[in-house]
């Protein structure tokens, strides 16, 4: 997996992302919170469209692709590449190999954006 520590330019947003398997979504009306059962990490998604693009990383070839795919505007993807990156790097996310999956057994309380 690339490391993301010195700047969200390393993150691949043309990668196959997922949330990790250990982490639970719980859509919240201000965005999410992200609970990481194996760090006990706690991440406060504070946008709801990026709760949505987290949400399509499981069934999007790409990050890029679950961007535009949540309404991502080409002049708002680096804040986007950003988030992803912090994701990234606390583990809330984790880059994933093969086809896309259908990641809604880690998702609690998913609702629609």
């Amino acid at each position: 997996m690339p490391t993301h520590r010195n700047g969200s330019e390393r993150f691949d947003l043309d990668a196959a992302w997922a949330v990790h398997p250990q982490v639970a979504v719980r859509p919240e009306p201000f965005g999410a919170l992200l609970y990481h059962f194996g760090t006990r990490q706690l991440s406060f998604l504070k946008d709801r469209r990026l709760l949505t693009v987290v949400q399509q990383l499981a069934h999007c070839p790409s990050a890029a692709e679950a961007c535009r795919v949540a309404g991502v505007e080409p002049a708002e993807s680096r804040r986007y590449r950003d988030a992803l990156a912090r994701l990234a790097e606390s583990r809330m996310i984790t880059e994933r190999t093969g086809r896309a999956s259908r990641g809604d057994a880690h998702l609690q309380g998913e609702e629609a954006p």
